[in-house]
């Protein structure tokens, strides 16, 4: 979607703070760099706690030509969130478009599609990863551009599903996609800042 900068290319606003608990810390993003952070991102997404990324079995390689051709597309972003400035969680969000669900839904204008990814940890921090779908949501809603957060998680990840809901998304129907079948869902600003008071 045209209206959301590149990260790439707009780097203050990918820097744009985002709100956090301050039980949770700091929470904040900034641009992804493809060739820089590979090995960090590798360690993440081939974790056994990742398996909804389906990249277990991705080497090095993969995860640096997965991210650059993120980088050069101009519908697909993907930013690094940090905790307290240290990297802890993987942000992309997409036009759906032109990717994802091309032909699975009718997109409306103000459309976004998202995902995100907690890095694993040892020491996992109560409401860690609640906060950092809250930041995620309230960067994409900064956009004025933004009128709803699409998203597409397989029908078995529970545990997502759930945190969708405590932040305002609604499920509308499965649907069929060729890695997955996927619980399409649907997050207006009003329906976030109703169940966040983000933004309120």
């Amino acid at each position: 979607m045209s209206a959301h900068p590149s990260p790439t290319t707009a780097p203050d606003e990918a820097l744009r703070a985002a709100p956090s608990d301050a039980a949770v810390g700091r929470l904040s993003l900034r641009p992804l760099d493809p060739l820089k952070d590979a090995e960090l991102l590798h360690s993440w997404v081939t974790h056994p706690k990742a398996a909804f990324w389906m990249m277990q079995d991705a080497e090095l390689v993969d995860v640096e030509r997965a991210y650059m051709e993120i980088a050069a597309d101009e519908h697909h972003h993907a930013l690094l969130g940090l905790h307290d400035g240290v990297p802890a969680f993987l942000m992309e969000y997409y036009d759906p478009r032109h990717r994802e669900l091309v032909g699975l839904y009718e997109p409306r204008p103000g459309d976004v599609g998202m995902h995100f990814l907690v890095a694993p940890t040892d020491r996992p921090v109560h409401g860690f990863t609640r906060a950092v779908i809250t930041a995620v949501m309230a960067h994409l809603f900064a956009d004025p551009a933004t009128e709803r957060v699409v998203v597409e998680p397989d029908v078995s990840n529970k545990a997502v599903h759930a945190l969708n809901e405590a932040v305002g998304f609604v499920p509308e129907r499965e649907i069929q996609k060729p890695e997955k079948s996927a619980l399409l869902s649907f997050c207006t600003r009003e329906s976030f800042v109703a169940a966040t008071g983000v933004g309120a």
